[in-house]
């Protein structure tokens, strides 16, 4: 099947905006232009590949499934094509958008910021949420630069580099039952629970772990985000399960005791995600191998 490179663009608008007026506006074109470019899209692949809805062009099932191999190979010419430009960090006024969680902000951040500040101190950051997005498709498409965390969904036309590896602990209040005398497996699973549900992470898996291990559902308290733990479990009975870097930054300000938990939970992998049309981008290059400096452990360099 012989296909217009133009008509890949097109299908990979579509499949970004949902909107034919939209994805004529993204690629420069009048709306009939794309409506007679996906009309021989149709043709040349026998599928309807989008269908009307009131809320835009709906996928078909073919349409999702050949989308991330069109929108990899677009930004591989792409990247081919295009000379790599020169970053100077001192001198660079460029912002950068990482995808992290609120766990990610409380552990990178500060010391990120601070490094900032001394090497490119024009150099602008923002970071967006990796549930609010669509990571993959905004990576692709260079609207976010980098990703950072633990993200077992980014897999194809992803690099990524380790940064370090994290267990989970139990975090309770210093006056908790649990944090004093042997914490077991049993007094840890009828305490009462708050779970963090970080949708878009590989956290959102502790939930099904801590019911395999017992404890019961529902638990007490379900939270979307790790920020507001300190807070609350300071001032209440309940027990929650985060990662051991978080643990260390509330344990001391709130109060807070820490302990190894009674469970076989498995570690997990904090890695820096690029997609592989940054990975010859100079600035890009440049931000994640200060993440390396400042972050990865000595033992996955």
């Amino acid at each position: 099947m012989n296909l217009d490179l133009n008509l890949l663009r097109v299908f990979d608008a579509l499949m970004r905006e949902r909107k034919v007026a939209a994805a004529a506006l993204r690629l420069g074109l009048t709306a009939p232009a794309v409506s007679n470019a996906l009309a021989r899209l149709r043709r040349a692949t026998g599928d309807e590949l989008f269908t009307r809805t009131p809320a835009g062009m709906l996928p078909t099932a073919h349409a999702a499934a050949v989308a991330p191999a069109v929108a990899d190979a677009l930004a591989a010419l792409e990247q081919g094509l295009v000379r790599p430009q020169p970053f100077v960090a001192a001198h660079s006024a460029r912002r950068f958008r990482i995808a992290m969680t609120d766990i990610g902000e409380i552990i990178f951040l500060p010391a990120l910021v601070h490094r900032l500040r001394e090497l490119a101190p024009q150099v602008t950051l923002s970071t967006v949420r990796n549930a609010a997005i669509d990571l993959r498709a905004e990576m692709a498409q260079g609207g976010v630069d980098l990703a950072v965390g633990w993200l077992p969904r980014l897999g194809a036309g992803f690099h990524q580099r380790r940064l370090f590896t994290q267990r989970y602990v139990a975090l309770m209040a210093a006056g908790h039952p649990l944090a004093q005398g042997r914490l077991t497996a049993p007094r840890f699973v009828q305490a009462r629970h708050a779970v963090v549900v970080s949708e878009g992470s590989g956290h959102e898996q502790v939930q099904h772990l801590l019911r395999r291990h017992g404890v019961a559902e529902p638990v007490a308290l379900r939270l979307p985000h790790f920020v507001a733990v300190p807070y609350i479990v300071a001032e209440s009975d309940l027990v929650v399960t985060v990662p051991e870097k978080l643990a260390h930054k509330a344990a001391a300000p709130f109060g807070l005791v820490q302990r190894e938990l009674p469970l076989a939970l498995p570690r997990f992998e904090v890695n820096v995600f690029w997609h592989r049309r940054a990975h010859r981008d100079a600035g890009n290059r440049w931000l994640r191998e200060l993440f390396v400096q400042l972050f990865a452990e000595e033992r996955t360099r």
